[in-house]
């Protein structure tokens, strides 16, 4: 293989200091015009390139964010992860990506590695498994070690950092409002477990469209979802009421296809027999069938948002900007799953 070409072997092979070297590359008028265009034409001829690790390690920086999220296989988090990529390329920055899987401890774990001197900041989604937990010393850490940290999607507001996050509550209220406004009075709600704290503002959301049309909540149309156990058998649950919900604002795209397949199986009819809006707009969204009316979060939106505000601050680190909270506004995508409204 053949060696890399450094500053030091271009130095040796025209005979001057790795330093003069170094300079005619920066074309530093201290060097003579003629030693100039004689070292970088030689450097050209090798295809040398400047060793950008190194460059970066003597500016005590690393221009690599790292990015904790999740889940991978959520659409929503794909388009983050596209807005998060284009950000950073703009800025001159890397990216590396790693995976809770919901658990707090892979989450600790992941952090862990991230800040031993590998990344200039960070941007993190928390885990379900940490909202469940309640443990948030190794983002209090972060805090503590002056490293540069954005919360996305799921956040917590009593950690003093940036955050972007969607319009939950204003998102849930409109979905909500146009099962209403289509003639549905008996919604049911497929939700999250109450740690989760987007599952919190997505049930206000709901709860304000039932209240500013005069609909009484009722705990028996309320339904928890627990991710780690079989979604078929929870969500069933939901048809063996009676009366049956007239329609069903599921708060994750998941919820909404097994609540859709579940339906189906029963004989029902959508939109005729129950109506669905799902939070999440994906290709199961998209390619179910029927295909599913949905919330649209704007990930790539979002990623592009939570990276420049972490690379801003990773810049000016002596700024003393207030903290931000970006919330992103969502759209409805209405598809066959919902009636027209009335």
């Amino acid at each position: 293989m053949k060696p890399k070409t450094t500053m030091k072997s271009i130095a040796e092979e025209l005979g001057v200091s790795v330093s003069t070297v170094s300079k005619a590359l920066k074309d530093n008028p201290r060097i003579s015009k003629e030693t100039r265009e004689k070292i970088q034409a030689f450097s050209k001829l090798l295809n040398y390139q400047p060793d950008a690790r190194a460059i970066n390690l003597r500016k005590n920086v690393s221009k690599v964010i790292g990015v904790v999220i999740p889940e991978i296989t959520n659409h929503f988090f794909t388009t983050v992860i596209k807005g998060i990529d284009y950000m950073t390329k703009k800025r001159g920055y890397q990216v590396m990506i790693c995976l809770s899987n919901e658990s707090y401890i892979e989450e600790v774990k992941n952090i862990k590695l991230l800040t031993s001197g590998s990344v200039d900041g960070l941007l993190i989604s928390i885990s379900s498994g940490t909202q469940k937990k309640g443990n948030y010393d190794h983002l209090f850490n972060i805090k503590n070690n002056q490293l540069p940290m954005v919360l996305f999607d799921r956040t917590e507001d009593f950690i003093a950092c940036d955050m972007v996050k969607a319009d939950d509550v204003g998102g849930a209220y409109n979905a909500t409002k146009t099962l209403i406004k289509s003639g549905c009075k008996r919604i049911a709600l497929i939700n999250f477990k109450p740690y989760i704290n987007i599952g919190k503002e997505r049930r206000m959301g709901y709860c304000m469209a039932l209240d500013e049309f005069g609909i009484k909540e009722n705990n028996s149309l309320l339904f928890e979802v627990d991710e780690e156990k079989d979604l078929f058998k929870q969500i069933e649950k939901v048809y063996n009421l009676n009366p049956l919900p007239d329609a069903i604002f599921a708060v994750k795209e998941d919820f909404a296809a097994v609540a859709i397949k579940l339906a189906l199986k029963k004989g029902l009819k959508i939109p005729k027999d129950i109506s669905l809006i799902s939070f999440v707009n994906g290709l199961i969204s998209e390619y179910s069938s029927p295909s599913i009316t949905a919330v649209i979060q704007h990930g790539y939106n979002m990623g592009k948002m939570a990276a420049e505000l972490l690379i801003d601050r990773i810049e000016n680190k002596t700024s003393e900007k207030p903290y931000e909270t970006k919330v992103i506004a969502t759209r409805l995508k209405h598809r066959d799953s919902t009636k027209k409204a009335n």
